[in-house]
């Protein structure tokens, strides 16, 4: 392999003329049937990863968009502090604890470099030393925080790695592979327009220093010089950079001098990777002219500035570069025809036929390019945002007092409510029908019921205007209810009298459906209404998240009450024999690494310690391995860990089907079992006479 000589943007002797270097190019056959293309952003010095990664991905060769990690033990001297802070930042090779302690605001920069070697910023040593070794070929560009000096030791050929090549403006890869020749054309570093004249402490075409890099104007044209040269028909193109040409309008113009049909770009920390054509995202051409008149509009002003200048330094082997460099800031598309089929002659093929990905980091997600039978497929993944938390943050929802809509109900429920012991099953009747324009709006409404008669004057609001009921439909509906009461009563009265349980001594009979509050009439006799029985015939018992919407098609959850809010969905629940702490509990599972997001102690009651706890975490997986510490020991307390369900420990319920706590589940339940007051085939688990009655009870 023959690097090419790449003229300086200084004045160099005796410069080799152009057409005598040969192009740095290979063509590497990965698979000719069928192969996969991993493409990485920002691996950032995490390179043991890639491995893993190629296997979890069965891919036969990997794509990385720039952020490699180029950085040896010396680098750290020629890093300045910004760049040694934002690397310090983002480096996956850190703790998030350790950065915390390392970005602190009492720690200066001193501190920092003091602190901070190489072993925490990259792999690459390794790498370079063997052992660490690249299991399948990795293509890459370097992106705006590498090493430069590291750079130029690859293009003279003092380092060399296997499986590891790196794509700059001379050279070029051919990967054959699934019945495509798959060109690669890399750009590296990041795109700095005012510094696109600058070479900084780099030779030749590139550019860097201190830590970072940026693409030179000599660079880009060099690229194109060299995409000419290998230039075939038969081959798909994929311009692979670190600046992004969604973003950067010279990127986007450099892609359509190469005729590249496909771009892989670096992301700036993005949680999903984006995947696009300038016609999906542009509201028309005219819209895709202007992002790239903007690049040009900012390159220009550099240009003007700069120009006398660099006629002056460069050589005429420079000045062919800087052409193609002008000619890729000249190339905007002209405009399309107006309203009508675009002509073959007015439309840029690129407009709807270059596709783009622009990638999300390493840490976060990947596209794997599936190349089969000439076909190209494209598998994105993404970790994505965690929104999570917002399931236990939304737990109150506004009580609406005196809801006209309870009658909205698809079924009509029993009379009476369910007595201790019997859950009577509901009878569905057809409800009256409503008037056409209060219908539609209202069914999709999920109210609380107040068990308090509509007001005769009640209004509806619908569409934003105010619509009074019809009395007409009153008066049927009314007569409708009447007759549903006196049928109900007939059927209900033999079931009363065989379920109703006998009265205990000194306990006495009340009557659900004549309860009343202080100071007002019984609802129920008032209104007429009956309480409504959820759809699956339990109990309703104030505590199971309320009461759910009419029964249609939808495959929606329950509308929460406020008195309690959603149950975390990756909750493990925990029950050991003495006193814990958060922080012991913490510590157990391995704490925020471990994706610990809140434990949570339930109160205690007086005179005994509290003895079981709820650990939330972040999802499902850190879940599932928290649940592997089951049996494990605190010291000499063995904890018990199981999933967290809807009621009792683990989903357990009272005996004879009836849940725990007097009928309230969840976290009451627990809390009395706990406590020692929970009943467990028949034996109460209280040490006194009491408590083994107050167990009974709550069973």
């Amino acid at each position: 392999m023959q690097s090419a000589t790449r003229p300086t943007s200084r004045a160099v002797a005796s410069p080799k003329p152009r057409h005598l270097n040969p192009v740095n190019t290979q063509t590497k056959v990965i698979d000719a049937v069928h192969g996969r293309i991993l493409c990485l952003a920002d691996i950032r010095g995490h390179l043991s990863a890639l491995n893993d990664l190629a296997r979890e991905t069965n891919a036969k060769a990997i794509i990385h968009t720039g952020d490699f990690g180029f950085f040896e033990r010396q680098s750290i001297e020629r890093i300045s502090d910004r760049t040694l802070r934002h690397l310090t930042m983002y480096s996956p090779l850190i703790s998030t604890a350790q950065k915390d302690r390392l970005l602190s605001p009492d720690n200066t920069p001193s501190t920092i470099r003091s602190t901070v070697d190489i072993s925490l910023i990259s792999e690459f040593p390794l790498l370079l030393s063997g052992q660490i070794k690249l299991q399948v070929p990795v293509f890459t560009v370097w992106g705006a925080c590498e090493d430069v000096v590291i750079l130029e030791k690859f293009r003279a050929g003092s380092y060399s790695i296997d499986n590891l090549h790196v794509l700059d403006e001379a050279t070029t890869r051919c990967l054959d592979v699934g019945g495509i020749k798959l060109r690669l054309l890399g750009l590296g570093g990041a795109l700095v327009q005012h510094k696109m004249f600058d070479n900084g402490e780099g030779n030749a075409t590139i550019a860097g220093g201190q830590g970072t890099m940026w693409a030179t104007a000599l660079q880009i044209g060099e690229l194109v010089d060299t995409a000419q040269r290998v230039l075939d028909p038969t081959e798909t193109r994929v311009l692979v950079s670190h600046a992004s040409p969604g973003r950067e309008g010279i990127i986007a113009q450099l892609a359509l001098v190469l005729k590249a049909d496909l771009t892989i770009s670096a992301g700036l920390h993005f949680r999903y990777a984006s995947s696009y054509n300038e016609f999906s995202v542009q509201a028309d051409f005219e819209g895709f002219r202007r992002k790239l008149a903007v690049g040009k509009e900012g390159f220009d002003k550099v240009w003007d500035t700069v120009k006398t200048q660099v006629d002056a330094v460069i050589d005429e082997h420079q000045r062919v570069l800087l052409d193609k460099a002008l000619s890729v800031i000249e190339r905007i598309p002209p405009l399309q025809p107006q309203p009508g089929p675009p002509t073959a002659a007015g439309e840029e093929p690129a407009w709807k036929n270059c596709w783009n990905w622009n990638l999300c980091d390493a840490a976060f997600g990947s596209l794997v390019l599936d190349i089969k039978e000439g076909r190209i497929s494209a598998e994105l993944k993404s970790q994505g945002f965690n929104y999570a938390y917002r399931r236990s943050a939304t737990g109150n929802v506004a009580q609406i007092p005196n809801s006209a809509v309870s009658s909205l109900s698809n079924t009509t429920p029993t009379t009476n409510p369910p007595t201790k012991g019997s859950t009577p099953a509901p009878v569905e009747k057809p409800v009256s029908p409503l008037p056409k324009e209060v219908k539609s709006p209202l069914v999709a409404t999920s109210p609380l019921i107040s068990g308090k008669e509509t007001p005769k004057d009640t209004q509806i609001k619908t569409n934003g205007t105010t619509t009074p009921s019809d009395p007409a439909s009153e008066r049927v509906d009314k007569g409708y209810k009447r007759k549903d009461r006196r049928d109900r009563k007939d059927r209900e009265r033999p079931e009363r009298e065989t379920k109703e349980p006998e009265k205990e001594s000194g306990e006495e009979k009340t009557d659900s459906a004549q309860t009343t509050t202080p100071g007002s009439q019984p609802a129920l006799a008032q209104s007429g209404k009956a309480t409504p029985v959820p759809d699956d015939g339990a109990a309703t018992d104030g505590q199971e998240g309320g009461l759910r919407s009419p029964v249609t098609d939808s495959t929606g959850t329950r509308t929460p009450t406020s008195r309690r809010p959603f149950r975390h969905p990756w909750t493990l629940f925990l029950r050991f024999a003495g006193p814990l702490s958060d922080s012991d509990l913490q510590e157990f599972f391995g704490g925020e690494e471990a994706g610990v997001s809140r434990v949570t102690i339930p109160q205690s009651f007086p005179g005994r310690e509290q003895r079981i706890a709820y650990v939330e975490f972040v999802d499902q997986d850190k879940m599932k391995a928290g649940l592997e510490k089951n049996n494990e020991k605190i010291g000499d307390m063995t904890i018990d860990v199981r999933i967290a369900h809807e009621r009792g420990e683990g989903g357990e319920r009272g005996g004879r089907g009836r849940p725990r706590g007097r009928g309230r589940g969840g976290y009451p339940s627990r809390a009395l079992g706990a406590a020692g007051f929970s009943k467990r085939n028949g034996d109460a688990r209280g040490s006194s006479g009491d408590n083994n009655k107050t167990g009974g009870d709550s069973a």
